[in-house]
């Protein structure tokens, strides 16, 4: 019996662990391309974890589509800031209609699947000076929200913002190219953002405690996704 899935559905697994498999059959469910960015890697455990998000990304959008994992393609879409070819993730020779977001940080991977734009986001948990270097940048109401905040509760509702707002930038296909005071995504308006935005992006998230460096791109040159 095949589920029914409801229009604009929007699915996101975690992923904690590498396969419970032998390193070279994960490998052989890869593209060429893939395989090299594996191999680059020179601690093992960012190669495992690098493999368990694009081996379970390709189960995951195998097993929707009723193809072998190894199988897919991926390509990258236009720029939604420059129209230049570095753009969201997409699948080659697949549905149009399916979309995948894929983000992974401090041991823990998030993998989106959607039938609308979709972009998923996970974050380590920044310092307070962190947020305090990266306040201005921001929306000014969302701004004026954080400020509000109790100091020591400011750390967590800033990353709970900044993974709302990266992951909606994901989905445009834009990431931190577009200005980051562009869009509101401040606690106000849980429906979504409202200027610049599209009503058919979801935004997932999920925040992991450990300080990262939080970096910032303007201009184009527009940096492919960290996910990738």
């Amino acid at each position: 019996m095949t589920a029914v899935r409801a229009a604009g559905e929007v699915r996101v697994w975690a992923v904690r662990q590498a396969p419970p498999w032998r390193e070279d059959l994960s490998l052989s469910l890869l593209d060429a391309e893939e395989q090299a960015r594996a191999a680059s890697f020179t601690r093992r455990r960012d190669r495992s974890m690098y493999l368990a998000a694009h081996v379970g990304l390709r189960l995951l959008l195998g097993d929707r589509l009723g193809v072998h994992p190894r199988d897919l393609r991926f390509g990258r879409d236009r720029c939604g800031h420059c129209a230049g070819p570095h753009g969201r993730p997409v699948l080659l020779d697949g549905p149009g209609g399916l979309h995948f977001s894929l983000s992974h940080c401090a041991g823990i991977t998030l993998v989106g699947v959607a039938d609308v734009l979709v972009g998923v986001d996970v974050e380590r948990l920044p310092g307070r000076r962190t947020v305090e270097l990266c306040l201005s940048r921001l929306h000014p109401r969302e701004r004026e929200e954080l400020l509000r905040v109790p100091w020591a509760e400011r750390p967590l509702e800033f990353c709970r913002l900044w993974t709302r707002k990266e992951a909606y930038l994901k989905a445009l296909g834009t990431g931190l190219s577009r200005g980051l005071d562009r869009d509101y995504l401040g606690a106000g308006e849980r429906g979504g953002p409202r200027a610049g935005a599209s009503s058919t992006c979801r935004v997932a998230r999920r925040t992991a405690r450990t300080p990262r460096r939080w970096p910032f791109h303007g201009g184009c040159g527009c940096p492919p996704d960290r996910a990738s």
